[in-house]
C-alpha cells in the first residue's frame, strides 16, 4: 500500500506542478526532438508523471489505488522493495516504446500519462482474478468482462486514428503485465484458466 502511495503522491504532486508551471510540463513531456537531439532519454519515464488535466489524473491514479496494492504485494514479495517500482516504470518505457518509435521524426508528436503503466497495473491483477468485480461507472462488472471490452474498444479506437488518446501504449502496457507477471509468476497463467473454467464472483 505505502509503495503504491508513494507512487500516486509524486505522480500527483509533479502533475498539479506542471499544471501551473508550462516549463516544467515541457521539461517532462514526451516529445521526440529533444530525445533525438539532445539524447534527453528521461523523457520516456518523465512523460507517465504529468497529464492533460485533473480529470485526467484523477482517473489513473484512482484506478492505479484500486489494483496497485495487490500488485504491489506480488512484485515486493518477489523481487524485494524495489520490485513494484521497476514493474511499474519498465510499463511507462515499454508502453511507449512503439509509439515513441513510430513519431521519432515526427516534431509535432507528444505524449503524457502514467495510462500505459496503470494498464500494466490493471491487466496484472486481472489475470490474477480474472472474476473480481470492478466498478465502470459504478456498474459493477467482472474484471476479465471488461478486460476484454477494453482490448476490443483500443483495439478498434487504434485502428481508426484520431483522437488525443494513445491506445496504443495502453494495449502494449496491457500486454507488458500480463507477459512480466506471467514470467516472473509460472503458475499465474494456469490459476487464470482455472479460474475461468470456475467461476467466482469476488469483490474488488
Amino acid at each position: 500500500m505505502l509503495i503504491t502511495l508513494a507512487i500516486i503522491l509524486i505522480t500527483a504532486g509533479v502533475s498539479i506542478a506542471a499544471f501551473k508551471n508550462g516549463r516544467l510540463l515541457e521539461k517532462l513531456i514526451l516529445w521526440p526532438p529533444p530525445i533525438q537531439s539532445k539524447r534527453e532519454w528521461w523523457r520516456l519515464l518523465s512523460y507517465g508523471l504529468v497529464h492533460a488535466d485533473g480529470q485526467h489524473l484523477l482517473f489513473n491514479m484512482i484506478t492505479l489505488f484500486f489494483f496497485g496494492s495487490a500488485i504491489a504485494q506480488l512484485y515486493t514479495a518477489r523481487l524485494g522493495l524495489l520490485g513494484f517500482p521497476l514493474f511499474y516504470a519498465s510499463a511507462l518505457l515499454v508502453s511507449i516504446l512503439p509509439s515513441y518509435l513510430n513519431n521519432r521524426n515526427n516534431p509535432r508528436y507528444r505524449s503524457l500519462g502514467a495510462s500505459g503503466a496503470v494498464s500494466a497495473v490493471m491487466f496484472a491483477y486481472i489475470l490474477l482474478a480474472p472474476w473480481s468485480m470492478i466498478f465502470v461507472f459504478f456498474i459493477p462488472v467482472p474484471a476479465i468482462i471488461y478486460a476484454i471490452a477494453y482490448t476490443a474498444y483500443a483495439v478498434m479506437a487504434q485502428r481508426q486514428g484520431g483522437g488525443n488518446i494513445n491506445h496504443n501504449a495502453h494495449l502494449t502496457g496491457g500486454a507488458y503485465g500480463v507477459l512480466m507477471t506471467m514470467i516472473l509468476f509460472p503458475s499465474a497463467f494456469p490459476l487464470f484458466l482455472d479460474q475461468l473454467a470456475h467461476p467466482r464472483f469476488l469483490g474488488l
